[in-house]
């Protein structure tokens, strides 16, 4: 059968003890209604609970909820249990609990997530060949750096890894760490940059994806913001209040406010909808995140360090990269595809971008190959 998680939003006056109650009460019943409830996480702060069910379908937990308390899920999704054991460290109650006759179990299920992203920025292969050996040694030792600090590996390959903590002040100490190790590993790289980001959230809210909404908000942090080590104020301010208000040091971390979170999910899904029509000019960016043309270019200067034209040119040739890599286009399809208007104002953005013609940049690809 499928497995299921829900999310059940509730009173300030709801305690522990009573989310245990409500467990309790469904494994009772749950039978009758084919369902098996695995585990639960409540979040005491953000009165928030999650509930981890086998069952044959949404409306089976809805039913059982409702026989057993009237408790009724705000949302369900289905979910992979691998995916939630990465997440969250676990798919059944904790071993301490399973010996209490109430199994009150204290862990939230709110999480930091820390994306860790090497970006190739050079396109020069032999210069990728010859560091290439340095990645995979950093890449061995951040995964040391993870486990010995607790985080738990969701994803990872050559140049990224998607990571989830519990504590908020490992997740900081790890993006420390590993910023030292590319700093000292790969200080003089000239084909590597590194992008640490930490973002915090739930695994069920607006999405139909595990933690989806946190991992959007930090692939867009990633792809777009300025900085090395980029983190949302809420994780600055849980950090702070875990560590008796030790404040952070903005002079290794880039901060991006809760009042501009929305606007660059906004970005992200505007540019991501039409990088590729060749008459996108910044004017619209105003029109589609409601912003002045002042008011736009102050705002993406400060979060990206691009202005909006800029930051469309340089999508579009990173899209472009991604096409001549695949080898199904020429360079004049290409060119058009990502929204240039003519193929050699393409090959002039391109060199100036990456320090070689596309046409150059495709022969080096075919003799090596």
């Amino acid at each position: 059968m499928p497995i299921y998680m829900d999310r059940h939003d509730v009173s300030e006056t709801v305690t522990a003890e009573n989310v245990a109650q409500l467990h309790q009460a469904d494994l009772k019943i749950q039978d009758k209604f084919k369902c098996r409830g695995l585990t639960y996480w409540f979040d005491e702060n953000r009165k928030t609970a999650f509930c981890l069910v086998e069952a044959p379908n949404k409306a089976a937990i809805k039913e059982m909820h409702d026989f057993a308390h009237g408790d009724v899920p705000h949302r369900i999704i289905e979910v992979d249990d691998s995916i939630v054991e990465s997440f969250l460290g676990r798919i059944e109650d904790p071993v301490k609990a399973q010996k209490t006759e109430l199994n009150i179990i204290n862990d939230p299920a709110f999480r930091i997530i820390m994306v860790v992203r090497f970006k190739d920025f050079s396109i020069n292969n032999s210069l990728f060949e010859k560091e290439n050996q340095a990645l995979v040694k950093i890449n061995n030792d951040i995964q040391k750096i993870i486990l010995k600090l607790k985080g738990r590996i969701v994803k990872q390959n050559s140049k990224d890894f998607l990571i989830s903590f519990t504590s908020v002040t490992n997740a900081v100490l790890v993006a420390l760490e590993i910023q030292s190790k590319f700093e000292r590993d790969l200080k003089k790289s000239v084909t590597f940059n590194l992008k640490i980001v930490l973002g915090g959230g739930v695994p069920v809210a607006e999405k139909e994806g595990l933690f989806e909404d946190t991992i959007e908000m930090v692939d867009a942090m990633c792809k777009f913001m300025k900085g090395q080590i980029i983190i949302t104020n809420e994780v600055k301010d849980l950090y702070e209040s875990e560590n008796l208000n030790k404040s952070i040091d903005v002079k290794f971390f880039n901060v991006l406010m809760a009042s501009d979170e929305k606007f660059l999910i906004n970005l992200m899904n505007c540019i991501e909808k039409n990088w590729n029509k060749t008459d996108l000019k910044a004017n619209d960016f105003c029109k589609q995140l409601g912003h002045s043309k002042s008011r736009l270019y102050r705002k993406m200067m400060f979060l990206t360090g691009k202005s909006p034209n800029t930051f469309i040119k340089e999508y579009r040739l990173n899209m472009a990269l991604k096409l001549l890599n695949e080898k199904f286009d020429n360079i004049s399809e290409i060119a058009f595809k990502t929204g240039f208007n003519s193929p050699t104002y393409f090959s002039k953005c391109f060199k100036e971008t990456f320090g070689i013609l596309p046409s150059n940049y495709t022969k080096e690809a075919i003799n090596k190959a």
